[in-house]
């Protein structure tokens, strides 16, 4: 799993971060997206990288511009990974 961090500039209000993650998820196959117009960001789980050229054109088709993207891989914590020692 990878967690990609995509720093946005343009989103305003709540409609902004829904239209970006739409447009995320109609061209990617991801398991969860999330924005933020308050922290200029949109963060991206997703079994597979998502090629950054390809996630650039997709967020500027929306209307918005990309500043950064970072990837990482992601490993997901369960209900109990504080308990274990």
């Amino acid at each position: 799993m990878v967690r990609i961090t995509v720093g946005i500039e343009g989103m305003a209000c709540g409609m902004c971060e829904a239209h970006i993650n739409e447009a995320v998820r109609n061209a990617f196959r991801v398991k969860k997206v999330t924005s933020s117009h308050a922290k200029k960001q949109t963060v991206i789980f997703a079994e597979q990288d998502i090629p950054e050229q390809e996630l650039k054109s997709v967020i500027t088709k929306a209307g918005y511009d990309v500043i950064s993207v970072n990837s990482e891989p992601y490993k997901k914590k369960g209900l109990f990974a504080a308990f274990r020692g």
